[in-house]
């Protein structure tokens, strides 16, 4: 599992989608965007830190200093206003997204 960094963020807000650094990375990729004191989060963390062949970002966007930019630009730009909030992408495309899964529909999604 990595940290999505304030440049990546920033870029992301930017551009309206995370750049190719991020979803490119791997042939299958999600990005987790949440708030630190989730309690859903809590219990996706116990499952999502390893697939092999894929890679997982996390943003805990209430722990940085563009809190607000990025709440706005996950709402209103991606559309979701619930966390976690993840999108599973293939090949650098999106493929799914979801709020808080199980392992079994995180592994379904992150295999679409």
């Amino acid at each position: 599992m990595k940290n999505i960094d304030k440049d990546q963020a920033l870029a992301a807000i930017r551009d309206g989608e995370f750049g190719d650094d991020v979803i490119r990375s791997a042939e299958r990729v999600a990005v987790i965007l949440t708030q630190g004191w989730c309690p859903q989060w809590h219990a996706m963390k116990q499952f999502v830190t390893d697939f092999p062949g894929a890679e997982i970002y996390v943003l805990e966007y209430d722990r940085t200093d563009y809190f607000d930019a990025f709440r706005e630009f996950k709402e209103k730009v991606l559309g979701n206003d619930q966390i976690p909030y993840v999108r599973y992408y293939s090949g650098g495309k999106l493929v799914a997204e979801s709020n808080a899964v199980s392992e079994q529909d995180f592994r379904r999604n992150l295999e679409k």
